[in-house]
């Protein structure tokens, strides 16, 4: 079995995110690992048009540092535990970003908080963790949150 250096814990700051990345630094804190936290910021349903560039400029900006604000918090526990902390903002579908952080981060693990949506819930959201199971580079832990 090989070993894990590096971990990413994708969270969107969920119940079930919050389940996932407790899981990924115990893992991290225990095998000695690098953890990697990314967040994704979604492109919006509806573009803006009614906008100025400027103001979209300073939305995106506002966004970035929402999750900025988000992620803070969850790097401090993860250095308090001990562990080595790497956090992302990254943009555009979540499991496209995620898969893409994963392999330009070289992780060995990733862990997903999954929300346990069924039946038209599922189908209108879909779901996330199983598009990263199918389409990452390394294995996929799922976390319930």
């Amino acid at each position: 079995m090989s070993v894990v250096r590096r971990l990413l814990v994708a969270t969107d700051f969920s119940r079930a995110s919050a389940a996932a990345f407790r899981a990924a630094v115990e893992w991290a804190r225990r095998e000695r690992a690098e953890l990697v936290v990314a967040h994704v910021v979604e492109p919006p349903v509806i573009e803006p048009t009614f906008l100025s560039a400027d103001d979209r400029r300073d939305f995106a900006r506002f966004t970035d540092w929402q999750a900025e604000q988000g992620l803070r918090p969850l790097t401090a526990r993860a250095r308090r535990a001990g562990v080595r902390v790497t956090t992302v903002v990254l943009h555009g579908r979540p499991f496209e970003e995620i898969v893409r952080a994963a392999r330009r981060h070289g992780v060995g693990l990733a862990v997903l908080g999954t929300h346990g949506r069924s039946g038209l819930a599922r189908v209108a959201l879909g779901s996330v963790a199983e598009r990263v199971i199918a389409l990452a580079p390394c294995p996929v832990l799922t976390v319930h949150g």
